[in-house]
């Protein structure tokens, strides 16, 4: 009897773990429902609703590098760079190798104006033959040495991003950036007019042509390329605001 009672007890508790277990897949499984939801958002560029789905994902599944990563690219892009960092920072600690990762946070230092922390995670990954859009980190490294005024070393890290995708506009505009602050305007307009060949409806190759002109006193054809800058960009974008601000001071 004892032992009948025993097994029953046995019984008992295997069943409650199973239980427990199959609970806690089933809020997993939840919490990734969830997660994808927030991206699904993040990618459509509503913010806070992406915020919102990924903090209860997170309430839930806190240690998984993937949604901390997300949530990072989240804070990122509603200029909370702090709490970006944070998120990170932990998707790293619980994945070292997770080398996206590695980049967004590079790329808060870059927002931060952390320059040398900022080269330092670009060149990591840079140098990880794993990573399959070397150009983005090429150019990010690009930019860190633009804002510390080393022209010679950014131009070099531009061309070689575009030597991997030439058309890469953050590249293109991050080297003619460099003509037009080291005053090599001629050759900015060469370099610019030639990357409209295959990517005319680009407004920021526009706007550096509009700086270009400005530099050059050439207003006219400054305020014509600011002029499709508007045509090419939402009213509201940064961008957009730029040409605004810059038409109202020209005319």
């Amino acid at each position: 009897m004892k032992k009948l009672i025993s097994l029953l007890f046995l019984f008992l508790f295997l069943v409650s773990c199973a239980s427990k277990n199959m609970d806690m897949k089933t809020k997993k499984e939840n919490a990734i429902d969830i997660q994808r939801i927030g991206e699904a958002h993040y990618n459509s560029g509503k913010y806070t609703a992406a915020l919102k789905s990924l903090l209860e994902a997170h309430q839930i599944i806190p240690n998984d590098p993937y949604l901390n990563n997300s949530l990072g690219l989240v804070y990122l892009a509603k200029e909370r760079y702090d709490l970006a960092e944070n998120s990170f920072k932990k998707a790293l600690y619980l994945k070292s190798d997770y080398i996206h990762a590695k980049n967004h946070l590079g790329v808060v230092y870059l927002k931060q104006k952390k320059w040398d922390l900022a080269i330092g995670c670009f060149k990591e990954v840079s140098e990880n033959l794993l990573y399959a859009t070397p150009e983005i980190s090429l150019s990010n490294l690009g930019w860190a040495y633009f804002h510390q005024k080393k022209y010679i070393t950014a131009k070099n890290y531009f061309i070689k991003s575009l030597e991997i995708r030439p058309n890469f506009l953050v590249a293109v505009h991050g080297l003619a950036s460099i003509y037009i602050e080291t005053g090599y305007h001629n050759q900015a307009l060469d370099f610019l007019h030639h990357a409209l060949e295959t990517n005319p409806g680009a407004a920021i190759i526009h706007s550096d042509i509009a700086k270009v002109y400005e530099a050059l006193k050439n207003f006219d054809k400054a305020r014509k390329s600011w002029n499709i800058v508007l045509k090419l960009e939402p009213a509201t974008s940064p961008l957009a605001r730029e040409a605004q601000k810059r038409l109202f001071e020209l005319n």
